[in-house]
């Protein structure tokens, strides 16, 4: 049996809390993740979809170690890197890249297109200093840019344009897996299919691997075979796309879902039903007892306020997994 790429073992990331006054002390913890577990094999895609607040980019820091966890484990090829060191970390960094939300706030404005994408090759002194212009030339190429306009600033790009920069900066490593942050969230509509399209014909041609994190369930679907939900810093269901977008089995992924456009019954003039959770979020400092769903679910019940359903296969040998005491 091959070692999967990436393993998330019930990690956990614990935010202190501190009072305010002359003498501060830690009063609380934001538990923005609470015991998450997934894998993510050699140039597969997993997307993570759930609200703001959810713990998803939490997690996707925690997977690129810009955080250290409070607990668990994070395997990669094997070794777990949950607690490494910084000097361990850095071959770890040629591995594993980021592209983050905002293409506007993660370039630098006052270097050049040559110096953003060239300063990996020479932190880690991949490329002689004479053969890297060539490599952030064949980088541009790649990512659908003119390989001519190394030389310019990113103001001077649009927001597709600099989001492709910061794609073309995650390649030069040649990395296993890529985090991609909310990567289109940013960019106007017309312009995120395209860059959606970039990035699978990055993962065919590189073999590599994904964790697509996203709030848009559409682009979700059109990118990732397996898609896990959370919810105030759990994963409440995870299933290959096509059984979770046609039977949703937690009540919190039909209530997401049920706020997607459905194309095939607006051609015959239908609307799919639309399900409106009553109440806020809980707070992630105190979440409520049992299933963390339970405040906004119209299945809860009383086994739902005294214990916790953990995320278990529906059925033996089934591929999708869901955490609730009444699935659909």
């Amino acid at each position: 049996m091959s070692i999967p790429l990436l393993e998330v073992r019930d990690l956990k990331m614990h935010f202190p809390v501190r009072s305010q006054g002359v003498i501060s002390r830690t009063v609380g913890h934001v538990k923005a993740v609470d015991g998450v577990s997934f894998t993510i094999g050699h140039g597969q895609a997993l997307g993570l979809v759930g609200e703001s607040g959810s713990g998803k980019s939490t997690i996707g820091r925690l997977v690129t170690r810009l955080y250290e966890p409070t607990a668990g484990q994070i395997l990669f090829e094997g070794r777990d890197i949950a607690k490494s060191s910084a000097r361990q970390l850095k071959p770890l960094r040629r591995d594993i890249q980021m592209i983050f939300q905002d293409p506007y706030t993660s370039l630098n404005p006052r270097q050049t297109v040559s110096e953003i994408i060239g300063a990996p090759l020479e932190i880690h002194k991949l490329v002689p200093r004479q053969g890297r212009l060539r490599r952030v030339q064949e980088l541009l190429e790649i990512v659908g840019l003119n390989p001519e306009h190394y030389n310019r600033y990113p103001h001077e790009f649009s927001g597709g344009q600099r989001q492709r920069i910061g794609i073309a900066r995650a390649l030069t490593l040649q990395p296993k897996l890529l985090v991609a942050d909310e990567p289109v969230s940013a960019l106007d509509v017309s312009i995120q299919a395209q860059v959606i399209n970039l990035l699978k014909d990055l993962q065919r041609q590189f073999d590599i691997a994904f964790l697509f994190i996203a709030h848009d369930l559409a682009i979700v679907r059109h990118f990732c075979p397996d898609i896990a939900v959370m919810y105030l810093g759990k994963l409440v269901e995870q299933a290959p796309r096509e059984e979770l977008y046609s039977h949703p089995l937690h009540p919190y992924s039909k209530a997401l879902l049920s706020a997607v456009p459905d194309v095939s019954q607006a051609a015959v003039g239908g609307r799919r039903e639309r399900i409106r959770l009553t109440g806020d979020v809980p707070s992630p400092i105190n979440p409520p007892s049992g299933c963390r769903f339970r405040t906004r679910c119209w299945k809860a019940q009383d086994i739902c306020a005294t214990l916790e359903p953990p995320l278990q296969p529906v059925k033996a040998g089934g591929s999708d997994s869901v955490a609730c005491h009444f699935p659909e």
